[in-house]
């Protein structure tokens, strides 16, 4: 492929993922104004990675994980955002991602397609350093603006302290003891403010 068609290509990529600036999702801006969307929850994700590296593995890729953070959610053009608590709509979830991740990525050249694809399975599959560090900042982010929504995503839909803890088990478990105890904490003060169930 000449360097014409090759940066082609990429553009036609990079005019694809303008499309994610409309994907609503279902948490609240911290002043609660509106929803945000995918592009802003990938922008914000990139800021904390870069802020809080110095909790994670100190010989993590943090250019890896801006990346993960920033293409992890451009499947959501194509399959939708899915809310994490409603089970019906995630039963088919991994299966219209799957094909989204396939016909966006291979917009691009083949070795930008393959790098990035499967830079996004990492991500979903959660094993690597990085993809942790990634899924954690993923899971903390939604936590941290529903808590300074004082909860109205989670009084919206009735989501109790279980669901959210069964949620970010992965998180507790694998994330550093800081931001792990930082979770608890708030979550706990979700309950005792009524902005959870317990």
């Amino acid at each position: 492929m000449n360097k014409q068609k090759r940066l082609e290509k990429q553009i036609e990529f990079i005019l694809e993922l303008d499309k994610i600036k409309s994907i609503i999702r279902q948490t609240y801006l911290a002043n609660a104004t509106r929803k945000e969307n995918d592009a802003e929850h990938s922008w914000h994700l990139a800021i904390m990675a870069i802020i809080l590296e110095e909790h994670f593995d100190k010989d993590i890729d943090l250019l890896k994980v801006l990346k993960m953070v920033l293409i992890h959610d451009v499947v959501e053009i194509d399959a939708g955002d899915t809310f994490c608590y409603n089970k019906d709509a995630n039963q088919d979830k991994i299966i219209r991602e799957e094909m989204a991740a396939e016909r966006i990525y291979s917009i691009l050249p083949e070795n930008q397609y393959q790098q990035y694809k499967s830079l996004w399975e990492e991500f979903e599959e959660g094993q690597t350093k990085e993809a942790i560090f990634a899924n954690i900042l993923d899971r903390l982010q939604p936590i941290m603006l529903n808590f300074k929504t004082n909860g109205m995503l989670w009084i919206e839909n009735n989501i109790s302290y279980k669901q959210v803890l069964e949620r970010n088990e992965k998180t507790l478990k694998n994330g550093p003891k800081e931001i792990s105890n930082y979770l608890i904490t708030l979550l706990n003060k979700a309950v005792e403010l009524g902005y959870l169930q317990k």
